[in-house]
């Protein structure tokens, strides 16, 4: 039934290896990502709310809707950000109905060093790469997410 598939479906073997390499590097990126959230004690969501918040103009049901959360597990995560230490929250000087999220200096710190890790890696890990096939990477990348996208896009009409 196996082989019957792939030729009826007229897929290739390079299809569902590059389907398989895709995988493992989103697994790759996925492990490092925890990595060095945990590096500094956080977790990945705790890193990304941390990022924006570092970013200014933080608004936590914005980047709830825009990363598929809820309002309130954004509260929560900042909850955690604030007993940690790493973010203050305070009242709007211009607009007491909204709040104010800023890095607090052991946040500016942390962020630091996460950045400065993830830099590290970048040099070490892309740098040696060859331009022309990084390159042909990007462009073969972003012709794959377009129809991933579209297609994903398609999906949720019908």
């Amino acid at each position: 039934m196996g082989n019957y598939y792939l030729m009826a479906s007229n897929a290739t073997p390079e299809m569902y290896q590059a389907i398989a390499c895709l995988r493992r590097l989103a697994d790759a990126f996925q492990r490092r990502r925890t990595q060095l959230a945990s590096s500094v004690g956080l977790s990945e969501q705790q890193w990304e709310v941390l990022e924006e918040i570092s970013n200014e103009h933080f608004m936590p049901s914005m980047f709830a809707r825009t990363r598929s959360s809820t309002p309130p597990a954004v509260s929560k995560t900042i909850r955690q950000l604030v007993d940690k230490g790493l973010v203050s929250v305070s009242l709007s000087k211009s607009d007491g109905r909204q709040r104010e999220y800023v890095l607090t200096s052991q946040g500016k710190k942390t962020m630091a060093k996460l950045r400065h890790e993830r830099e590290l890696a970048v040099r070490r890990i892309w740098l040696p790469l060859d331009r022309e096939r990084l390159r042909s990477f990007v462009a073969f990348g972003n012709a794959l997410t377009e129809r991933l996208e579209q297609y994903a896009e398609e999906d949720s009409d019908g």
